[in-house]
């Protein structure tokens, strides 16, 4: 079976906002993505809502919950009250639980090992009362994979951005990076968690990554948003589709 794509359509909504109003939508990018073949839609609802929003949160939860077990539904975020709320409301099929930075313009870690477990624990279990798969994005090491694990975490979403910049250096570089990513990814799976990847995949580095052993979903949105500026959104997702299923071109 190839990995999965979940499609994080936070750009259209950065591309509206913009602009103001409601072009281009958030739901039609999302039907498009859809009908394109896209097994799995994320969005990342900030607390600031520069891009997507609560109101499409529930837009996008209506236009899939007639698709409920053929494309799932992805929110990330940092567990603030007002996103656990809205994801208990809407309870998507997996909540993917992000550490954000003052200031921040992206992700730009995962969750340290050192990170105060109460808390997110009783997060973790409140998610998962409701039948909400949950992820815990972190680093390509042992020891936040192992904690996230004993948080009771079903998976772990590895952040690609060091393998994206490894990739762009060359070979040997990118050779290295991908060992470190296979043996982070065999310990996750040893402790019984699934794997997800996610951030700055695109067309060139997703024909090494998607070898991963064990991986389960691929996010990706700027890259694949971007290249449909030129192709087409329908033609974007499905060249990604073809890629994660090792098609030729």
């Amino acid at each position: 079976m190839s990995v999965r794509l979940s499609v994080n359509v936070n750009k259209v909504a950065t591309l509206r906002n913009a602009r103001g109003g409601a072009v281009p939508s958030v739901v039609d990018a999302v039907q498009v993505c859809v009908e394109a073949g896209a097994p799995g839609i994320t969005v990342h609802p900030r607390a600031d809502a520069r891009h997507i929003t609560s109101a499409d949160v529930h837009a996008v939860a209506a236009r899939l919950a007639p698709l409920r077990g053929r494309v799932e539904f992805n929110i990330e975020g940092d567990p603030r009250p007002d996103l656990l709320a809205l994801v208990h409301e809407v309870r998507p099929d997996q909540c993917t639980l992000v550490p954000v930075r003052p200031g921040e313009i992206t992700s730009q870690a995962g969750w340290p090992a050192a990170t105060p477990r109460e808390r997110l624990e009783a997060v973790i279990a409140s998610l998962k009362r409701d039948r909400i798969r949950v992820s815990l994005f972190v680093d390509p090491e042992e020891a936040p994979i192992r904690w996230a694990a004993e948080l009771g975490a079903d998976r772990v979403e590895l952040y690609t951005e060091p393998f994206a910049r490894a990739f762009a250096r060359g070979h040997q570089a990118a050779h290295d990076s991908f060992t470190r990513y296979t043996e982070a990814a065999r310990v996750a799976h040893h402790l019984g968690l699934g794997i997800n990847a996610g951030h700055d995949l695109d067309l060139d580095n997703l024909p090494l990554l998607r070898l991963l052993p064990h991986l389960d979903e691929v996010s990706i949105g700027h890259a694949l948003i971007s290249h449909a500026l030129f192709v087409g959104l329908r033609q974007s997702v499905q060249a990604y589709l073809r890629e994660l299923a090792g098609e030729a071109p």
